[in-house]
């Protein structure tokens, strides 16, 4: 995971979402909430240029997009009609965060609290953190399955991409900036392509 810069919410967010929501807050303190932020998903995701928050890549409106409150609306019902508390999800992330308040938050990382192992592509807490903070990026990473079989492939698939010049460097980032941000961190731009054609080589050794 990486920074996200907060965007600022739709023009027509407040007339849309904020004033119905507070509006039945309002009549029907302690019931279900109306689904009113399902109006803005495509502005969210169009807002965060289609990357998820969590696993940090990107994915196509298909679907699969999901609108995570960084607040859980059974903590502050208030908080779930209001864009500053939105993230962009892959429903599989936003429902293994779930309820857990000890999950990072993308909007308040600061440098490299999380970092990419080269090549092989696993997500680990900065070994430079302090206790309390690594503890909860480690809790981050192990809640999320940031380092699942699935999520590693992807990361492996665009990185293979831009060493055999099927994407350059700033396409990479526009797919998967979290990537792009460690290699470019690490050094590794150009290395990575060495490191690649190794491990093809490697893993197709009998």
């Amino acid at each position: 995971m990486i920074f996200v810069q907060p965007q600022p919410e739709p023009a027509d967010f407040d007339c849309k979402v904020r004033q119905p929501g507070l509006k039945y807050l309002q009549k029907n303190p302690g019931g279900k909430l109306p689904r009113l932020w399902g109006k803005v998903i495509s502005d969210l995701w169009t807002a965060y240029d289609g990357i998820c928050a969590y696993s940090c890549h990107w994915f196509p409106l298909l679907g699969g997009e999901s609108v995570d409150h960084f607040v859980p609306q059974t903590i502050n019902s208030q908080l779930a009609y209001e864009w500053s508390n939105y993230r962009l999800a892959l429903q599989k992330m936003n429902s293994r965060k779930g309820a857990d308040t000890n999950i990072v938050d993308p909007f308040t990382i600061t440098g490299n609290w999380f970092v990419l192992v080269f090549p092989a592509l696993l997500v680990k807490a900065n070994s430079q953190l302090s206790d309390t903070l690594k503890s909860k990026v480690q809790h981050t990473i192990e809640a999320l399955k940031l380092n699942e079989e699935a999520l590693v492939n992807i990361r492996l698939g665009y990185v293979l991409e831009y060493c055999d010049g099927d994407i350059t460097l700033r396409g990479l980032y526009k797919r998967a900036p979290f990537v792009t941000y460690e290699l470019e961190r690490q050094k590794l731009t150009e290395t990575i392509k060495v490191m690649m054609k190794r491990r093809r080589i490697s893993s197709s050794v009998p």
